[in-house]
């Protein structure tokens, strides 16, 4: 939630007694914009100005739960000094019981001391809540479309390719959290050199040849998945894809039928990838529906019509220096063929004509010289799409090690290390988080041995060894008779009274907001951090105070606390689309 002091408004009333559906950073804030307000009513604020106040978790803890730069921000509009101003806003602070003491720190820092009451009201709520704790409704059902993997089908999913689906669902799932509605879309190639050169190569493969033989095609896929798909054409199997089903003809010679049956096929694989990676996608979409409806020459007619386009060589250029790229690009190359970013261009535009007024495409970096090329086109459309869209988030590569040395080659594909190759390594909860714990624009080595341990040092097991020993509590308290609810809130929490036990409730209170920021910075890396310092925080605890006590109340105090723990690295997990477990 977004907090704008506005000079002149009406200061809200606040309850003294904290709210266990506000966070203590809108109490924060909203005490604050109260101050605020006061000073401008006394004239020591002017009433021509606005400021937000900045409010957020210290990093020290001896520095208070809070801190805000507000005084520094506003001194210079008030006439006096940061410090001068921050005593007078803490002067103006209404009465709450949420806040302990407030204290001026450096220059004219104020800093939030938590009461400890306010502090586990947090825990109330996430018990409450459940699986809706950190759930909101920002998007109010607005229309997102993501784009992401939209890997050609004419090899298995490369470890790339998995870092896209990983980061592109996650992003997905913390969208929908957010109130959004997503639909999740594949767009691929089924024409075009690529799948020519794929045919060729299976087709090579009916007829008996390999790949070291003379006549293999040049430039021709190797890999022995090649060899799987000819001997499926030449038995006569039924492929069944998401989106096609195709009949193998065992017919050498028929080189169109062999295309036919080796985009399905290949697209199947895909699809088994995707599947036990955990995706699935709404839309399927072809390139060459582009052209069998008209809509690359619709998008070329448009473009000239608007006069952004010249003839040169004997090619079609776009006048993408109109719109901010460096250089005029072709669109049509000399031979009449289209250069790859103009159905880019007619794809999105479809994309505006769906309704989809946000779209964010997750690709490779290597993807980065499109942008501007696709938005320079959408721009000289004239369709009222706004500039700047579709949004990127673009994934650096990922380098595979085992043993400290670079896996580079699969058996499977006969070049690369595959999606299939990692889950059968290492599993698909490990898979999916460590392909989306680094951010997007950073290159990631996936460390098979590491994500093979279970140690602490695994990210992913650490924070589901948490999960599985507060399970183990439960289970150990139904052993002594004690039958406790996952979301049952029992026990005064106000004996939970030492710092990490605070630290623990702090941190809780932080997951909301880190769900909205984490969707609107498409950045979903910030929840496995959050997760693994969440999982330290109850580690540390959990080793040094013990919980089944002889005193009940501070035992169901400390259970209660333990339970809003798990319930929120539930909740996280679940958006990763990593398993929770029980026990391990």
């Amino acid at each position: 939630m977004t907090h704008l002091f506005e000079w002149g408004v009406t200061a809200p009333k606040y309850s003294d007694t904290p709210s266990h559906l506000t966070s203590m950073k809108e109490t924060v804030t909203q005490l604050l914009d109260s101050a605020l307000t006061s000073l401008v009513n006394e004239g020591t604020l002017p009433d021509d100005a606005s400021f937000t106040p900045n409010v957020g978790p210290t990093k020290d803890k001896a520095h208070g739960d809070y801190a805000t730069n507000i005084a520094l921000v506003a001194a210079k509009r008030a006439g006096c000094s940061p410090r001068h101003l921050a005593q007078a806003l803490i002067d103006h602070l209404p009465p709450n019981k949420a806040v302990d003491r407030v204290e001026i720190a450096g220059p004219g820092f104020i800093n939030f001391f938590m009461s400890t009451a306010s502090a586990f009201g947090v825990v109330e709520e996430i018990l409450k809540k459940g699986h809706d704790f950190g759930r909101n409704n920002n998007g109010q059902g607005e229309p997102v479309q993501v784009e992401f993997v939209s890997a050609n089908p004419t090899g298995p999913l490369h470890v790339g390719h998995g870092r896209g689906a990983a980061i592109g669902d996650c992003l997905c799932r913390l969208l929908e959290a957010n109130g959004y509605q997503v639909t999740r879309e594949f767009y691929y190639n089924d024409a075009g050199g690529q799948i020519t050169k794929l045919a060729l190569s299976a087709q090579a493969r009916v007829q008996g040849l390999r790949p070291d033989d003379e006549h293999w095609p040049a430039d021709g896929y190797r890999g022995e998945y090649i060899n799987d798909l000819a001997q499926a054409y030449l038995a006569g199997e039924t492929v069944v894809a998401d989106d096609r089903t195709v009949t193998g003809k065992a017919d050498a010679d028929d080189l169109n039928a062999i295309q036919e049956f080796a985009v399905a096929y290949l697209r199947r694989e895909q699809d088994l990838d995707l599947k036990a990676f955990g995706v699935e996608f709404d839309v399927y979409f072809l390139e060459s529906s582009l052209y069998e409806h008209g809509k690359v020459e619709d998008t070329v007619r448009r473009l000239t019509d608007n006069g952004f386009t010249y003839e040169q060589d004997g090619a079609t250029w776009l006048k993408t220096t109109a719109f901010g790229d460096d250089k005029d690009r072709v669109m049509r190359k000399q031979d009449g063929g289209y250069t790859y970013f103009l159905p880019d261009v007619a794809y999105h535009l479809d994309k505006w004509q769906r309704g989809f007024t946000t779209v964010i495409n997750e690709q490779g970096a290597d993807h980065h010289s499109t942008v501007t090329r696709v938005r320079a086109g959408l721009q000289a459309l004239k369709a009222g799409i706004p500039e700047g869209w579709p949004e990127y988030v673009l994934h650096q590569m990922v380098m595979v090690t085992r043993s400290g040395q670079e896996v580079k080659i699969s058996k499977r594909a006969g070049s690369y290390v595959t999606v299939r190759d990692l889950i059968d390594e290492v599993g698909r909860d490990a898979t999916r988080f460590f392909l989306a714990a680094r951010r997007v624009d950073s290159q990631l080595t996936f460390d098979i041995d590491l994500a093979r341990s279970q140690t602490n040092e695994n990210p992913v097991y650490y924070i589901q060894y948490a999960h599985a020993r507060i399970c183990s509590v439960l289970g150990k308290l139904a052993d002594l008779g004690v039958e406790r609810n996952l979301n049952e809130c029992g026990g005064d929490l106000s004996l939970l009274t030492l710092d990490e036990e605070k630290d623990i409730a702090n941190q809780l209170a932080q997951y909301p907001e880190l769900i909205a920021n984490a969707a609107g910075l498409r950045e979903p890396h910030h929840l496995t951090h959050y997760l693994r310092d969440l999982a330290a925080q109850f580690h540390s605890h959990y080793n040094s105070h013990k919980v089944l006590i002889e005193d009940t109340a501070l035992r169901d105090a400390r259970v209660s606390l333990y339970l809003a723990v798990r319930q929120v690295i539930a909740n996280g997990l679940g958006i990763l689309a990593v398993n929770a477990p029980k026990a391990m």
